[in-house]
């Protein structure tokens, strides 16, 4: 059987949580090497983890032909350059979220992974558990009825680690960035259709660069559904989604990390009766490694549009320009071009 074989651009703390220790766990990936703009600095990475191959020089790795595919955890401004040379030098790519930190950024790294033909996902490891379908699917059925919000709160307290990057405003740090895109995916996933306006109130902390540490918005969808939220780095800890109907409500307690004993089971309450449908942990980062290595090395199609990644940023700029600017933000949602 045919690997997928990795690079990693950058020595990101994220790269060894869940990424290589996803890897490792399968038979269809491997590590072939790490590169950082300081050779040293790549070569112990490389030794701690086992990883045979360490590069000074990003683009020195990418002229590597022995690696078929590149996962970029570099900080959120650098996401768009090194997307763009990535591709040309004929590599699949896997950027970290967020994708970037502007839509024409973004439009310019999904164009440039079309043109010269190589698969392109942001890492929103999420979408890929199969609770999302079921919910979807519970949708569908009209078993909750006719939609009429969705409701999400993605919160966790960061607010003493002051040298975090998420806290550089020329990075594309702030909560929006972090872990607003998946609030805003699954909202956008859930109801099937694209944002026409935002309404975001937002603090914007002087101790932290200035970044937005908390906002809670109101998204306005077609059909007169809305999506609510708080999201937030400075925050007690929560992570849930609730999708309410006429007639009943979908609940996920943990909807986007699987951190710990957090459960990945749905609630879902239909005319006052509540029932548990029970799911698997599972590995959110390997299911989504194994459907990019299906579309990377076999062609298939790829499970979530690099489109998808594109609205979402425009929705987050949309966002954060109405909190900036203390107004109703409409929105055009991008034509679909997947």
């Amino acid at each position: 059987m045919r690997k997928l074989r990795w690079g990693i651009m950058g020595c990101a703390q994220i790269a060894t949580k869940a990424f290589i220790p996803s890897v490792r766990a399968s038979d269809i990936h491997e590590i072939v090497a790490v590169a950082s703009r300081e050779e040293t600095k790549a070569r112990e990475f490389a030794a701690a983890y086992g990883i045979q191959g360490a590069y000074g020089s990003y683009m020195e790795m990418l002229a590597n032909p022995n690696i078929d595919a590149v996962y970029i955890p570099l900080p959120n401004h650098m996401h768009q350059e090194w997307t763009i040379h990535s591709a040309r030098a004929g590599k699949h790519v896997l950027v970290e979220k967020p994708m970037s930190v502007s839509e024409r950024h973004a439009v310019q790294m999904v164009e440039a992974c079309e043109q010269f033909g190589v698969h392109f996902q942001e890492n929103i490891m999420y979408r890929f558990h199969p609770r999302y379908d079921r919910v979807r699917e519970i949708i569908r059925s009209g078993e909750i009825g006719t939609l009429r919000s969705v409701h999400g709160v993605f919160t966790s307290d960061r607010s003493n680690m002051k040298s975090d990057i998420r806290f550089h405003q020329e990075m594309g740090g702030g909560g929006m960035y972090d872990i607003g895109c998946y609030l805003l995916s699954a909202a956008r996933y859930v109801l099937e259709k694209e944002p026409v306006a935002t309404t975001v109130q937002a603090f914007f902390s002087p101790e932290h660069g200035g970044v937005d540490m908390m906002a809670s918005g109101l998204v306005e969808f077609p059909d007169n559904v809305a999506f609510t939220f708080h999201c937030g780095l400075w925050a007690d800890f929560s992570n849930t989604l609730e999708i309410r109907g006429t007639l009943g409500t979908i609940r996920l307690p943990s909807a986007f990390s699987l951190r710990g004993d957090l459960s990945p089971d749905i609630q879902i309450t239909v005319l006052g009766e509540m029932r548990t449908e029970p799911f698997e942990r599972g590995n959110q980062q390997l299911l989504l490694l194994n459907s990019f290595a299906q579309a990377a090395l076999h062609g298939e199609p790829a499970a979530v549009s690099p489109w998808d990644g594109v609205r979402t940023i425009q929705v987050i700029e949309a966002c954060l320009s109405s909190a900036r600017e203390k107004r109703r933000v409409s929105i055009v949602p991008i034509e679909d071009e997947s």
